[in-house]
């Protein structure tokens, strides 16, 4: 096995060509080939994190996708924010969202909290 770090862009694309050949056919865990598989991706998936990361979503688009993945309503969201019109002052971002209610979102539809403590920007 030839395992080392990845540094550089370069090194990350031959990482990844190496890797690709055990995607359609992946290996058994345990073995030479899945050890190598296994660590290989643990570093690509490192050197990704560091140079490509990824932003959370802002608490409306994080309500907004949730609504669309689970076919809610603006009713739908009432025990979790309050009625309806509060609901629609938050996905038009024109009230904020308290503690309560990010913990119910949270709690309720599974929004991920990391997403709904971020700050909104008014519109």
């Amino acid at each position: 096995m030839n395992i080392r770090p990845i540094h550089t862009e370069e090194d990350y694309r031959a990482a990844l060509k190496d890797v690709s050949v055990f995607f359609e056919n992946e290996p058994e865990p345990g073995t030479p080939e899945g050890d190598y598989f296994d660590i290989m991706i643990t570093l690509i998936e490192a050197y990704e994190a560091r140079h490509f990361p990824l932003d959370l979503p802002n608490p409306i688009d994080a309500i907004r996708f949730r609504m669309e993945q689970s076919g809610l309503s603006a009713a739908d969201l009432a025990p979790a924010i309050g009625r309806t019109n509060r609901v629609y002052e938050v996905l038009n971002g024109k009230r904020a969202l308290t503690l309560p209610m990010i913990w119910k979102l949270h709690e309720l539809f599974g929004i991920p909290a990391e997403s709904l403590i971020k700050p909104m920007k008014s519109v």
